[in-house]
Formats: structure tokens, sequence, C-alpha cells
């Protein structure tokens, strides 16, 4: 996109609430299946942001090995 600041992109909410980002947008934000989305609300509107990744400085993010499901389920009344 040559000019961001004048670009625009449109879809469809679907009956499920749902739509499909366009192209542009996920090339724009650098998305890929599995990315996480913000939105940021302000006076103007609502921003659509790239999330960040993980606060590296959670004490269990180290601890991929206990990530599955299974674990969450075991300890999600801890």
């Amino acid at each position: 996109m040559a000019n961001a600041s004048l670009a625009s992109a449109r879809s469809k909410i679907s009956v499920k609430s749902q739509t499909v980002l366009p192209r542009a947008v996920r090339e724009q934000l650098g998305l890929r299946p599995g990315d996480t989305l913000v939105y940021v609300f302000d006076e103007r509107g609502i921003l659509l942001e790239k999330a960040l990744p993980p606060n590296e400085e959670d004490p269990f993010a180290s601890f991929t090995e206990w990530a599955s499901i299974e674990d969450d389920e075991a300890y999600a009344s801890l």
C-alpha cells in the first residue's frame, strides 16, 4: 500500500458475527494463522492491532512442558 492513511478495506459480518480479514489488512499487520488481535477503543473509533508476543516476564512462560490441555485442566482449580 502506497499510503496507508488513505487506504481502506471492507468485509461483511456473517449471521454468526464472523468476518474474514481482507488480505490487505493481514499483510499490513503481518498476521499469520494463530496470531491474536487487539481491539483498542478510543474517541475516534476502534483500532485493530496485532497482539504482542506473551509477556516473557511471566514466571510460567518458560515451563512449556506443562502447557498441554491436560495440564490446564488438572491445575485449573489452583
